[in-house]
């Protein structure tokens, strides 16, 4: 089992390497290749070195502005469609991450776990392959509609922001292009990131619930969790109104029966410890 271990370690690390040498090699590799074919072109060359080619590809590519209004009937499906694949991934990841997070002394039956590899083989030992993909459904429906909510708002955000922004003062130089291009980056994943979240909270809840509960009947349907908690909750305000109401009842027996203020006051005081 520990060999099993190492290896899996090794596999993850290795992943995770060439994963990053892959995000941070290749700008400098598109950066080479077209140094590479400039000569070739029939107008000549166009890069005088490595940083005029980055400063080009940033000036004409990635400062573009947005020429045409975003398409929903697109943008949805496209968003929904992939949300839903990566939730593949994501689902046993998450349930590891959960259940180490709110692991402790009465967490999950006592159970402790030693590093995310320790959760997953001890939650196949007790729960089978299905239990890695516990809060499957919850976590495809909120990365579905997230991802959708996201998308859509990065895009219309990004092209109301190019249309207002698009104005001479704005464009008389590269610098401030660049500047506006980064700056409605910024701002547009900012916006969309709370718009992601504000959609999808009540459906992550659901699945916090779902991936971290003991119980191995409790139902997998995030809507159902939701009804349940939401019910619970309804359930709890209105005996806390009703401890209100009886407190308030106290004091104006109290008041009626002309007890002295500080007595009042006294028991009034004992009243509201005891219902908070």
């Amino acid at each position: 089992m520990t060999g099993a271990g190492d290896a899996a370690k090794e596999y993850a690390a290795g992943c995770a390497a060439g994963i990053a040498q892959v995000a941070v090699g290749h700008p400098f590799d598109t950066v080479k290749v077209k140094l590479q074919a400039h000569n070739t072109t029939a107008h000549g060359k166009v890069y005088r070195n490595a940083f005029h080619c980055t400063r080009r590809i940033l000036v004409e590519e990635g400062g573009k502005s947005e020429d045409g209004r975003p398409q929903l009937q697109v943008i949805i499906p496209s968003a929904a469609c992939s949300g839903a694949l990566i939730s593949c991934i994501l689902t046993p990841t998450e349930l590891m991450k959960c259940r180490m997070q709110v692991q402790g002394k009465h967490a999950l039956h006592g159970t402790r776990y030693s590093s995310p590899l320790d959760c997953a083989m001890k939650t196949l030992q007790s729960e089978g392959v299905c239990g890695l993909f516990r809060g499957g459904l919850a976590t495809l429906f909120r990365e579905a509609v997230g991802n959708a909510v996201f998308f859509c708002t990065y895009e219309y955000s990004r092209y109301w922001m190019h249309r207002y922004l698009d104005s001479p003062w704005f464009s008389g130089g590269n610098h401030l292009v660049l500047a506006k291009d980064v700056g409605v980056g910024i701002m547009s994943g900012g916006i969309s990131g709370m718009a992601f979240w504000t959609a999808t909270l009540p459906l992550d809840v659901a699945k916090t619930i779902i991936q971290t509960d003991p119980d191995p009947h409790l139902s997998r349907n995030p809507f159902q969790i939701l009804k349940m908690s939401t019910c619970l909750k309804c359930h709890r305000f209105i005996e806390e109104l009703e401890w209100v109401a009886v407190m308030l009842a106290l004091v104006r027996r109290l008041h009626e029966h002309s007890l002295p203020m500080q007595l009042q006051l006294l028991l009034g005081n004992t009243l509201l410890r005891f219902l908070v």
